[in-house]
C-alpha cells in the first residue's frame, strides 16, 4: 500500500509540474500569444500523462485524480478503505508539484491564484463534459484495449484543453493545486469549489452509466 500511495503522490506531482511549469514557460516564450501558450501547455500535459500512466499504472493504477478513484470505488474495482489515502496523496502530490514548479522558475513558492475568469454556468458545464469524457475514455479503454489507456487519456486531455471552455481541469486534486499558483494555469480559490463539486457529481452520475456501457469483471482495474 505504501508503494501505491507514493506512486499516486509522485504521479500527481509530476502532472502538476507539467501543467504549471509548461504554462509558465509558454507565457515566457509566446510573446503574449495566448493561443500558442495554451497549445504548448496542452501538449506538455498530454505528454506527461502518457509517461506517468505508462510507468506508474502497474503500481497504483495511475489514478492521479480523486474523481477517477471515486469512480473505480463505485464500480467495485478499488477498495473503499483506500479511497481516502489515495485522495490525500493525490492532493498532497499536486501541491508539491506546484511548489516545485515555482522553485524551478524562481517564483515565490507560496502563492494564491488571481485568475478570475474560471466561473459561470458555461465553465461548470464544461467541467462536467470534461470529466465525463475522461472517465469514458478510461472505462472504455480498459474494456477494449487496456494497453491503450495511457495514449487515450493523453490524447483526450490534450484535445479537451481546446474543446472545453474551462480548459479541462477534470480533476479535484489538480483544481486544488492550481489555486496555489498565480500563473497561466491558475484558478481563483473562490471559483474552485464549484469546479470540484461538478467533477465529483459527474463521477457519481456517470459511473453507473459507464459501468453499464463498458461492463468488466470486478477487481480488474
Amino acid at each position: 500500500m505504501s508503494k501505491r500511495l507514493i506512486a499516486e503522490a509522485l504521479g500527481t506531482a509530476l502532472l502538476l509540474i507539467s501543467v504549471i511549469g509548461s504554462g509558465i514557460m509558454a507565457v515566457n516564450l509566446s510573446g503574449g500569444n495566448t493561443g500558442l501558450a495554451l497549445l504548448a501547455n496542452a501538449i506538455a500535459t498530454g505528454a506527461m500523462l502518457f509517461s506517468i500512466i505508462t510507468v506508474l499504472g502497474p503500481i497504483s493504477g495511475a489514478h492521479f485524480n480523486p474523481a477517477v478513484t471515486l469512480a473505480f470505488a463505485l464500480n467495485g474495482e478499488h477498495q473503499w478503505r483506500d479511497v481516502t489515502p489515495y485522495v490525500a496523496m493525490q492532493i498532497t502530490g499536486g501541491i508539491i508539484g506546484v511548489w516545485a514548479s515555482h522553485i524551478m522558475y524562481d517564483l515565490p513558492v507560496i502563492q494564491t491564484s488571481a485568475t478570475m475568469h474560471r466561473t459561470g454556468l458555461a465553465q461548470w458545464f464544461s467541467e462536467g463534459i470534461a470529466t465525463f469524457g475522461l472517465l469514458m475514455v478510461i472505462f472504455g479503454g480498459l474494456k477494449a484495449r487496456p494497453d491503450a489507456v495511457p495514449p487515450l487519456v493523453a490524447f483526450y486531455i490534450t484535445g479537451a484543453y481546446w474543446f472545453t471552455s474551462s480548459t479541462s481541469f477534470a480533476n479535484p486534486a489538480v483544481t486544488i493545486a492550481r489555486t496555489m499558483s498565480d500563473t497561466f494555469a491558475g484558478i481563483y480559490p473562490a471559483h474552485a469549489p464549484m469546479f470540484i463539486l461538478v467533477q465529483i457529481a459527474t463521477a457519481l452520475i456517470a459511473t453507473p452509466f459507464l459501468c453499464w456501457l463498458f461492463p468488466r469483471p470486478k477487481g480488474t482495474s
